[in-house]
């Protein structure tokens, strides 16, 4: 068994890039209400918040992220590897990642295959959308750092 990893500085960049903070409610590209950085939990219309609640909110969606992937994943990671993950989690959800061929090739150690897997995850009810491609990109990029390097 692993010890637990933590998702970095540089992760934790990456999500607040890709999230951006809002301080009003609205409704994501699915039409789930989100505030702050990518906050769902409880949120609905007419919710607001502060900058320092958001971050507090960050940070516990992402300890929930990384704690999903050290629980499923059952191989060593370098820490680039991880920070990609938890941002892919963080945005998809533990049960996506839990069920997706992504985990399946990581458990499998076969890390070339699973890199492959994150621009497939560019959609949202359905649309292929153009922040998704980017963001998948990143975490693609991210996930390959200390391999090409």
């Amino acid at each position: 068994m692993n010890p637990p990893m933590t998702y970095s500085k540089a992760g934790i960049d990456l999500t607040e890039r890709f999230e951006g903070c809002r301080i009003n409610a609205y409704p994501d590209t699915g039409g789930v209400w989100t505030i702050g950085y990518g906050h769902t939990h409880g949120v609905h219309q007419g919710v607001t918040c502060t900058r320092e609640q958001a971050q507090v909110w960050l940070e516990q969606d992402t300890q929930a992220a990384a704690d999903a992937v050290n629980r499923l994943v059952q191989i060593s990671l370098k820490q680039s590897e991880f920070d990609a993950l938890v941002d892919f989690v963080f945005n998809l959800g533990a049960g996506a990642f839990a069920r997706s061929t992504m985990l399946e090739d990581l458990n499998a150690g076969n890390l070339a295959a699973a890199a492959l897997q994150f621009p497939l995850w560019d959609r949202d009810a359905g649309r292929v959308l153009a922040g998704l491609q980017h963001r998948r990109l990143a975490e693609e990029a991210e996930f390959n750092e200390e391999r090409t390097a």
